[in-house]
């Protein structure tokens, strides 16, 4: 156990009553700092002294999917650096990739708070964000202007959502003008379609809706970027399965498989302290734990369904080695991490990559390319 599980976890988790999205605030605005600071030669030594710390690197670890080179399969998910601040600096917090946003075409503030909350009893998150941040044309900007000082040495997603003021029906124009303005900014994009708190949202995962968003994009991916499409752990096979379709029909690179829920089911926490109500009357997606089983389902499910042809990125209640290795050896290819990360601490990634090589070892395999879909078999 670290410093961060030992003193620094609970500190902030029980003994300070910080609104949590303070916290990341100024947890974001530091590593901005960092991510500017450590290319400027005064400040080269941070950058080495927290890859010292945080990063491993092994060939075993390493994989090229999509054109697209991962020095290790654990990424940072979206919703943590929503406008690109600290870009630059994911790799060296131990990171093999890094998914900014979610970023809508128009810059919007999200939904009123408190819309953050801790579920510390159930190693969970409850938000209701709604998708607020400063919009695609300020991320092109800020990317385009770092462009030439970041050494990018992990590959950067950008998640693209709806902006709450288009109608549904312009949906995909909307997914376009984002696309268009970032389209030679990230290594791949992401249709997140899925978040429960942008009205009507999660309706475009429906195949007529979706088919229209992918069919402009793909028409305006004359760089053939990556494309995937993230969706809801609360959908039906049914569903899941004409997802699946379009995917192959559209090319898309894969799927992320899940984003948050709108599930109660089976929570400990029983009254959030800083509403005084209980999770199933609070709006709002829950990360984390509550999460791991479902998304490892899924993520089963469209790896039989495809024979493994589609790669997915497994996100959802990843804390240990263990649940990475459940997610990849279910199908995927990559998995993300968010909550397990605040709750865990930045030294969680670097703990997942030796215990993956320690699964590797036990399980007679020599990159983690083969452990992919192996619990199918």
């Amino acid at each position: 156990m670290d410093i961060y599980q030992a003193v620094i976890n609970p500190f902030l988790f029980t003994l300070v009553k910080t609104d949590p999205e303070w916290l990341h605030q100024q947890t974001i605005r530091t590593f901005s700092w960092l991510s500017q600071a450590s290319y400027n030669p005064p400040f080269s030594w941070l950058n080495s002294s927290l890859q010292r710390s945080f990063c491993l690197d092994n060939t075993s670890l390493e994989q090229n999917l999509f054109g697209l080179n991962f020095p290790n399969p654990v990424g940072l998910s979206a919703g943590f650096d929503k406008d690109g601040l600290a870009a630059g600096i994911w790799s060296s917090f131990g990171f093999g990739f890094a998914e900014l946003g979610t970023v809508t075409y128009h810059p919007q503030p999200g939904n009123p708070p408190p819309r953050l909350f801790r579920l510390p009893l159930d190693q969970a998150a409850l938000n209701r964000m709604g998708f607020n941040n400063s919009g695609a044309a300020a991320m092109a900007a800020r990317l385009a202007s770092s462009q030439q000082e970041l050494t990018r040495s992990v590959p950067i997603g950008i998640n693209l959502g709806k902006s709450k003021i288009t109608p549904l029906e312009l949906a995909a124009q909307d997914y376009l003008e984002s696309f268009r303005l970032l389209k030679d900014l990230g290594d791949y994009f992401v249709v997140n379609v899925s978040s429960p708190n942008t009205p009507g949202l999660r309706s475009l995962q429906d195949a007529a809706m979706l088919s229209q968003i992918l069919d402009v994009l793909q028409t305006e991916n004359h760089s053939q970027k990556p494309v995937f499409v993230k969706i809801a752990p609360d959908l039906e096979w049914e569903a899941i399965a004409d997802i699946i379709s379009l995917a192959k029909t559209y090319k898309l690179a894969g799927i992320i498989a899940t984003n948050t829920t709108i599930s109660r089911e089976g929570l400990k926490t029983s009254v959030i302290a800083q509403t005084g109500k209980s999770p199933q009357e609070e709006a709002g997606g829950i990360s984390g734990a509550p999460l791991r089983q479902r998304s490892t389902e899924v993520i089963r499910f469209i790896y039989q369904q495809t024979q493994g042809e589609i790669p997915i990125i497994g996100v959802g209640g990843i804390f240990t080695a263990e649940d990475a290795w459940e997610k990849i050896t279910a199908g995927a290819s990559l998995i993300q991490v968010y909550t397990g990360w605040i709750y865990e601490g930045p030294m969680m990634v670097r703990r997942i990559l030796t215990g993956l090589l320690t699964k590797l070892e036990e399980n007679g395999l020599t990159s983690i390319s083969q452990a992919i879909g192996i619990g199918n078999r």
